[in-house]
């Protein structure tokens, strides 16, 4: 159903990493959901009224949010679609995750106000009179709303939406939640004699379940603002691609940031035989950056490390480091050294993840300690990267 609504609503629909083919996804599940929301609001709503249950009223309430909510989302995607500005360079497309809080913000709102209700209800020992007409309402409801998380998972997933995955999971959430109230609601009509609200009761278990959601859904949506860390088989992918050129002798100090889920910036160093004529090499690495930018969609750049591969003493010295590191779980580049009348200066990059066990100095200390015995005098200059990529 979800790709015959892609071929009949959407022009180019597989062209997913294009921003107004996901622009036009985005809209096609935003509608959805405001008119499904709708009219789930206004059915459980008016069922709600007339029978007095308390959590059948509060996911209406739920329900009128989640409209707002995807109004809020075909908003941001309307606003993610802008193009570059000088205030805002690398683009807009971070306002999606911006709309995805605010959706996370809704429900959190929706589920504390729903708390409170029940809480009214235990104290009131507030009673519902149920029919079989609002056990159809809700059974209905359960269908719908499982039709339209799975609707919002496949479009998200397909455009790579955060903020459509945050919905999605939001309605996944009130078939559960819907669930349990019909449950419930089910117990109270044929056992009418229960001697406190139970609907008060299932009104809480449904509130701390949207609020559990809606603080998962926070930090889904707060993550990739703050910045996290990159997807591990995206990098590697263009990684050995990059390594397939034989120009390229080895890659590192790889940095990459997302501006939004199509808007990558990318910048590493390859190592190149400083022998050979370094200006072709560089042509080569412009070609490089242009052809891997526009297989993957990123702005990608490149420096070049030239380094000496005849040397056999500096061949040695690396081979003989390479063991150590392994030993530590640690990865090295930009290895090179500096001959001098009294001493060589071996100056190299360690890459230390994060929470690793050994301190800087630690680190540094093991390394003169392993090479002590060398017949020539080492001093070391050793530089410490973070960890950016998985």
């Amino acid at each position: 159903m979800v790709d015959f609504l892609r071929r009949k609503f959407i022009k180019n629909y597989e062209d997913v990493t294009n921003q107004k083919v996901r622009d036009a996804h985005g809209k096609l599940a935003c509608v959805g959901g405001i008119i499904s929301n709708l009219v789930l609001f206004i059915m459980k709503f008016t069922i709600g009224l007339l029978t007095g249950s308390v959590s059948i009223v509060g996911d209406s309430v739920n329900n009128i949010s989640d409209m707002g909510s995807s109004v809020v989302t075909l908003i941001g995607f309307k606003m993610s679609n802008a193009p570059a500005d000088k205030e805002h360079p690398y683009g807009h497309e971070r306002i999606e995750y911006i709309a995805g809080l605010i959706v996370s913000i809704i429900i959190l709102v929706v589920g504390f106000q729903l708390l409170m209700q029940s809480i009214t209800a235990i104290k009131d020992n507030t009673k519902s009179e149920l029919s079989i007409v609002a056990f159809i309402i809700l059974g209905i409801s359960i269908i719908i709303k499982l039709l339209q998380g799975l609707f919002y998972k496949q479009i998200g997933k397909k455009i790579n939406s955060v903020a459509l995955e945050a919905t999605a999971a939001d309605s996944i959430n009130d078939v559960v939640s819907t669930s349990v109230i019909l449950i419930g609601s089910l117990i109270i009509y044929f056992f009418p004699n229960i001697p406190f609200s139970l609907d008060g009761v299932l009104g809480i278990l449904v509130a701390i379940f949207i609020l559990i959601s809606g603080i998962k859904m926070v930090k889904e949506t707060v993550d990739p603002l703050i910045g996290v860390t990159p997807d591990h088989e995206y990098i590697q992918n263009i990684l050995n691609d990059i390594k397939k050129y034989k120009v390229v002798l080895g890659v590192h100090d790889v940095r990459c940031h997302m501006y939004g889920p199509t808007k990558s910036f990318m910048t590493l160093h390859v190592e190149v035989d400083s022998s050979k004529d370094l200006l072709l090499i560089h042509d080569e690495i412009d070609n490089i950056e242009r052809e891997i930018g526009n297989k993957y969609q990123l702005e990608l750049t490149i420096h070049m490390d030239p380094i000496d591969i005849n040397d056999k003493y500096s061949l040695e010295l690396k081979a003989k480091l390479t063991i150590l590191m392994d030993e530590l779980n640690l990865h090295f580049h930009d290895f090179r050294i500096v001959k001098g009348d009294s001493h060589t200066n071996v100056l190299f990059d360690v890459v230390v993840p994060f929470k690793y066990k050994l301190t800087e100095e630690e680190i540094k200390t093991k390394v003169e300690e392993y090479f002590k015995d060398n017949k020539q005098k080492l001093y070391f200059i050793i530089n410490f990267d973070g960890e950016y990529i998985d």
